[in-house]
């Protein structure tokens, strides 16, 4: 029987609602949500990020500036613009659009913006709260996989579950997230030796590597739960020779899809609730520096 699809499109358009309504609460109550992103350099496609960040905040009702830097900027000049969105108290928000130009030093921007107004969950102070089990703002991608995970109904707590890749902002928070709500997690990279070995006996398969049809089918136990977070463009032909764009995920969706419970489709999964987490994360920001939350209570 296929597997079911978990509609991050239908998903993340609850979160979405979930956060209009809160932020016009806010609003109404003179306390406004409003994000700070900062873009250094002429990137393209920061620069359509930023610009499709303008729509999804203005239709949740989220204030959104974006502070154009130019390429040259010195570490201490950014850093210096980061001190002052972190004192003004109308900005309850910041990230910063990456990648950055080779000569700044991200992980210290990013550790430079304060906590509480961390929206996506970089500052490696909020990662290192996950490990804690007292998260303060988590990585949207690693909240949003997990979010698709919970969806489904099935029960993380005592099941197994592997997460393939352990970056930063993804594979390694996931892990944390899953091991936080009781699952037993078994983290793969690139030096491990026998992927399938680990995932086939997985309850939960969490994918996010950056490889175009990784995980097949002899990756999966029948039934599991299967979250693609991975995003890769590849280019075919078609029989006139013409070229062929397509954006694909990790997993092979038509394989796996045949054999899996539940399963996230590329584009439509994950993607979609990453973009709802951060507006979530941007609420739950300001919701911090209004003290209308405590740091270490969900």
């Amino acid at each position: 029987m296929p597997a079911q699809l978990i509609d991050g499109k239908a998903l993340s358009a609850s979160i979405r609602d979930h956060v209009a309504t809160e932020v016009a609460r806010l609003k109404s109550n003179r306390m406004a949500v409003h994000l700070a992103a900062i873009l250094v350099g002429d990137n393209p496609a920061a620069k359509v990020y930023a610009e499709n960040q303008t729509r999804t905040c203005a239709q949740v009702g989220i204030e959104y500036s974006l502070l154009l830097l130019p390429e040259s900027i010195t570490q201490q000049e950014l850093h210096a613009t980061l001190v002052r969105l972190n004192e003004d108290e109308s900005i309850t928000g910041i990230m910063v659009h990456m990648p950055l130009p080779p000569h700044l030093n991200p992980q210290e921007i990013q550790y430079g913006i304060d906590v509480l107004k961390d929206v996506e969950g970089v500052n490696p102070a909020n990662i290192g709260q996950v490990v804690y089990g007292q998260t303060i703002i988590a990585p949207a991608t690693a909240l949003a996989a997990v979010e698709c995970v919970e969806a489904t109904g099935f029960t993380i707590a005592g099941s197994e579950a592997v997460v393939v890749g352990a970056s930063r902002i993804a594979g390694k928070p996931i892990a944390l997230l899953l091991t936080e709500r009781g699952a037993t997690v078994t983290l793969c990279h690139i030096l491990t030796r026998d992927v399938a070995a680990h995932t086939s006996k997985a309850d939960i398969v969490v994918v996010a590597v950056g490889r175009p049809n990784l995980i097949g089918k002899n990756h999966i136990k029948p039934g599991a739960v299967v979250i693609d977070v991975g995003i890769n463009r590849i280019t075919s032909t078609d029989a006139a020779g013409n070229a062929l764009h397509k954006t694909v995920g990790d997993v092979n969706f038509a394989e796996v899809s045949q054999i899996a419970s539940h399963i996230t489709p590329v584009p439509g999964g994950v993607g979609p609730m990453t973009v709802a987490m951060l507006l979530k994360n941007t609420l739950r920001a300001a919701k911090l520096v209004y003290r209308l939350e405590n740091p270490f209570t969900k």
